[in-house]
């Protein structure tokens, strides 16, 4: 394993820049341990897989969490508003950084992270398989 760390920047939509990054470096699979930063625009789904939650507002990222692998990312994420009201869901293109996204991830370069259908949930859902055995 190894870490990997970058910047998103001004303006750029978080989970395509993670994404793109990823796929830049050939990452296969990782996980997200750490972002701080905050949002001029969120755009969250949620658990249904069909409800959309979007706003424009100035929020701070106060967790991201997931899984990355070459088929995409399964990453939630909350944000707190000046409200102090935290909120979130699923990361979806569309939040767009306000000031800095600052990314932390473990490279899982010993595994292989996929996705198939489950017919208990309906959805894609990982299998994860140690590469070489």
């Amino acid at each position: 394993m190894q870490t990997e760390c970058f910047r998103v920047l001004p303006g750029q939509d978080l989970a395509e820049t993670i994404e793109d990054y990823c796929n830049q470096h050939h990452i296969q699979a990782a996980a997200i341990v750490a972002c701080a930063g905050c949002l001029s625009h969120v755009r969250f789904r949620m658990a249904d897989g069909e409800t959309i939650h979007e706003k424009q507002v100035d929020a701070e990222i106060v967790s991201l969490s997931g899984t990355i692998s070459e088929q995409g990312m399964h990453v939630r994420i909350s944000v707190c508003d000046q409200n102090l009201q935290t909120f979130g869901g699923h990361l979806t293109s569309g939040c767009l950084v306000h000031t800095t996204a600052e990314i932390v991830l473990l490279h899982l370069k010993e595994w292989r992270l996929t996705r198939s259908p489950d017919p208990l949930t309906g959805y894609d859902e990982l299998k994860a398989e140690r590469i070489g055995e």
